[in-house]
Protein backbone atom coordinates (compact mmCIF):
# COMPACT_ATOMS: atom_id res chain seq x y z
CA UNK A 1 0.00 0.00 0.00
CA UNK A 2 1.66 3.43 -0.79
CA UNK A 3 -0.61 4.81 1.56
CA UNK A 4 -3.58 4.43 3.78
CA UNK A 5 -5.51 5.09 6.95
CA UNK A 6 -6.40 2.63 9.69
CA UNK A 7 -10.18 2.90 10.35
CA UNK A 8 -11.81 1.01 13.49
CA UNK A 9 -15.74 -0.52 13.52
CA UNK A 10 -16.16 -3.05 16.00
CA UNK A 11 -19.98 -2.09 15.67
CA UNK A 12 -21.97 -5.86 15.90
CA UNK A 13 -24.93 -5.20 14.01
CA UNK A 14 -23.24 -3.78 11.10
CA UNK A 15 -21.89 -6.21 7.99
CA UNK A 16 -18.45 -5.72 6.85
CA UNK A 17 -19.23 -4.21 3.52
CA UNK A 18 -21.04 -1.32 5.53
CA UNK A 19 -17.70 -1.02 7.39
CA UNK A 20 -15.81 -0.51 4.30
CA UNK A 21 -18.32 1.73 2.54
CA UNK A 22 -18.31 4.06 6.10
CA UNK A 23 -14.20 3.79 5.84
CA UNK A 24 -14.58 4.76 2.09
CA UNK A 25 -17.06 7.55 2.17
CA UNK A 26 -14.18 9.17 4.96
CA UNK A 27 -11.39 8.42 3.06
CA UNK A 28 -12.67 10.35 0.04
CA UNK A 29 -13.57 13.35 2.02
CA UNK A 30 -10.43 13.02 4.00
CA UNK A 31 -7.51 12.71 0.98
CA UNK A 32 -9.47 13.38 -2.02
CA UNK A 33 -8.90 10.56 -3.53
CA UNK A 34 -11.20 6.99 -4.07
CA UNK A 35 -9.20 3.43 -2.09
CA UNK A 36 -8.66 0.68 -4.01
CA UNK A 37 -7.13 -1.67 -1.33
CA UNK A 38 -8.90 -2.90 1.96
CA UNK A 39 -6.66 -5.38 4.20
CA UNK A 40 -8.67 -7.20 7.30
CA UNK A 41 -8.57 -9.67 9.74
CA UNK A 42 -9.45 -13.47 8.05
CA UNK A 43 -11.61 -13.33 10.89
CA UNK A 44 -14.23 -10.60 9.93
CA UNK A 45 -14.70 -11.88 6.35
CA UNK A 46 -15.49 -15.70 7.29
CA UNK A 47 -18.92 -15.01 7.89
CA UNK A 48 -19.58 -12.70 5.21
CA UNK A 49 -19.57 -12.45 1.30
CA UNK A 50 -17.41 -8.90 0.51
CA UNK A 51 -17.92 -9.37 -3.40
CA UNK A 52 -20.26 -5.94 -3.09
CA UNK A 53 -17.68 -4.36 -1.92
CA UNK A 54 -16.44 -0.90 -3.67
CA UNK A 55 -12.52 -2.53 -3.55
CA UNK A 56 -10.43 -5.09 -3.54
CA UNK A 57 -10.48 -6.89 -0.25
CA UNK A 58 -7.23 -8.76 0.97
CA UNK A 59 -6.87 -10.42 4.39
CA UNK A 60 -3.74 -10.87 6.47
CA UNK A 61 -3.62 -11.70 10.15
CA UNK A 62 -0.93 -9.14 11.23
CA UNK A 63 -4.71 -6.37 10.80
CA UNK A 64 -6.27 -6.13 14.28
CA UNK A 65 -10.08 -7.75 14.48
CA UNK A 66 -12.31 -4.70 14.15
CA UNK A 67 -10.06 -3.09 12.11
CA UNK A 68 -9.93 -1.89 8.27
CA UNK A 69 -6.55 -0.87 6.61
CA UNK A 70 -7.65 1.40 3.33
CA UNK A 71 -6.09 3.26 1.13
CA UNK A 72 -4.13 3.70 -2.19
CA UNK A 73 -2.05 -0.05 -3.56
CA UNK A 74 0.71 0.00 -5.19
CA UNK A 75 0.88 -0.09 -8.33
CA UNK A 76 3.12 -3.32 -10.14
Amino acid sequence: MVSGMLWFDNDPKTGLSKKIHRAVQYYQEKYGQTPNLCTVHPKMVEKESIEDAELKVETSETILLHHLWIGIAREK
